[in-house]
């Protein structure tokens, strides 16, 4: 089956920069539509942002528009996820997930995601 591990997460200054990514193994990562998690200590996980199979199509949550872009490079079987303009309420668990498609309600769909990586952890100092 399919597995998935994200690797990037560190500890960051307020209004920096940082890259996530989200490798697969066990399957091709070009037959999922990718999305990307958080969960902040004492909070729910809520969706970030999701990619088509292609890359096609992307969708953001309101809370990261404008600061976090999604891409993927199919070949090598990676997505990823570039933070900006990081602040303290940026700070969780990032995760990646592997669904059949994002859907317009991506961000309503956290439970039907197929596929869940482990998590890395990303801290913003203030």
């Amino acid at each position: 089956q399919l597995q998935l591990v994200e690797s990037g997460g560190g500890l960051v200054q307020s209004g920096g920069s940082l890259r996530l990514s989200c490798a697969a193994s066990g399957g091709t990562l070009d037959a999922y539509a990718i999305g990307w998690f958080r969960q902040a200590p004492g909070k729910e996980r809520e969706g970030i942002s999701c990619i088509s199979r292609t890359g096609g199509s992307t969708n953001y949550a309101d809370s990261v528009r404008g600061r976090v872009v999604i891409s993927r490079d199919n070949a090598k079987n990676t997505a990823y996820l570039d933070m900006s303009s990081l602040t303290p309420e940026d700070t969780g668990v990032y995760y990646c997930a592997a669904d059949q498609w994002c859907g317009s309600r991506w961000y309503l769909r956290i439970s039907e995601y197929d596929y869940w990586g482990q998590g890395t952890q990303v801290t913003i100092s203030s």
